[in-house]
This record gives C-alpha cells, structure tokens and sequence, in this order.
C-alpha cells in the first residue's frame, strides 16, 4: 500500500508523456501548430493536480475514509476551477473555444480522471480488505 503513490505517480506520468507525443504528433500531422492552446501548460497542470489530490486521498485514508468519494469529487471541482481561472480566459479570447483547445484540456485531464479513479478505486479497496 506505500508503494501505492509512487505506482500511481509513475503510471500517470508515462501515461500523460504517451498522451503528449500523440497528442503532439496527431496535431503535427494535420498541420496545426503543436504548441498552440496552451497543449504544454495543459499537461503539466493535468499531472500535478491529479498528483496532488491522489496524495491528498492518499494520506486521508484513514482517518477520513468515509468522505474519500467527497474528497476525490471535491478534486475534480479543484480541476475545473483552475482550469476556468487558468486555461478559459486564453481559451475565449477570441470569443470561440476551437475544437483544439478543448482537446487540449480535455485530453490531459480525462487521461488523468481514469488512472485517479482507477487507483483510488485500488487504494479504496485495500482499505475495505484491511
């Protein structure tokens, strides 16, 4: 169960490196620039929030384990606010949110939103066991 963080942290961390260079690459090919809509900002912030709130679920297992479902929701509502505070205003500058932008938020967060779930499920479950 300790080892647990830093699975969760190693998986989310290839797993958004691997979404990335698709990512990148997918744009690249239909000739649109890579590094447009904030697409790097974009992964990192993805990573270190959902880093943040697996830890914070992590060490708050016990004494709080019947509110980790409040918690893991009350993370994605973190999400959304920095992306609202962050990543909106560039977004609807020019009045519109393109198709890209949206995938370059969208991407990065629901690829972290599976691995969050699938391991606080896993973290979830050993708590039931023990």
């Amino acid at each position: 169960m300790k080892k647990l963080p830093f699975r969760f942290t190693l998986v989310l961390l290839i797993a958004l490196l691997l979404a990335f260079f698709l990512h990148f690459f997918a744009l690249k090919n239909l000739n649109l620039p890579p590094f447009a809509d904030m697409l790097v900002p974009s992964y990192i912030t993805n990573f270190l929030l959902a880093t943040a709130i697996f830890m914070g679920l992590f060490y708050a297992r016990k004494k709080l384990k019947n509110a980790l479902g409040f918690l893991f929701m009350g993370g994605s509502l973190i999400k959304f606010a920095v992306f609202f505070v962050v990543f909106y205003p560039s977004y609807r500058a020019d009045g519109e949110i393109v198709r890209t932008e949206f995938a370059a938020f969208f991407i990065p967060y629901l690829t972290a939103l599976v691995l969050e779930t699938y391991f606080a499920s896993k973290m979830l479950n050993q708590i039931a066991d023990s």
